[in-house]
């Protein structure tokens, strides 16, 4: 898991999406707290691992180079972050959703 310092606290993580492992994401959902711009699943890297991977899409090819940038987080900190995420968790591994930034909902792209 990461040791960056995520904007809510500790006690105001609720327990929305618990039990899905960790994931991937970036320190601009994780950390400045931007929407999930478009996330996927691939194949886990570790048993703990979900496979889910999320983005903000306000990252660029130099913000991903830099490791300081991303990290592992439990699932239930990225759902308190975006909550719109808990309703596609259980999708299977190949999935890819991009939000809509006109409706603002998640977009199927397979």
């Amino acid at each position: 898991m990461s040791n960056k310092i995520q904007v809510k606290e500790a006690g105001e993580i609720k327990p929305v999406a618990t039990g899905y492992g960790v994931c991937f994401a970036t320190s601009e959902i994780a950390v400045k707290r931007h929407k999930v711009g478009y996330f996927y699943r691939e194949k886990p890297n570790s048993y703990a691992d979900s496979g889910w991977r999320f983005l903000s899409g306000y990252e660029s090819a130099e913000f991903m180079a830099n490791p300081n940038n991303t990290g592992l987080y439990d699932i239930n900190i990225i759902a308190n972050c975006d909550p719109a995420i808990i309703a596609y968790l259980h999708k299977p591994i190949g999935s890819v959703f991009i939000r809509d930034s006109k409706t603002d909902t998640f977009l199927d792209m397979i």
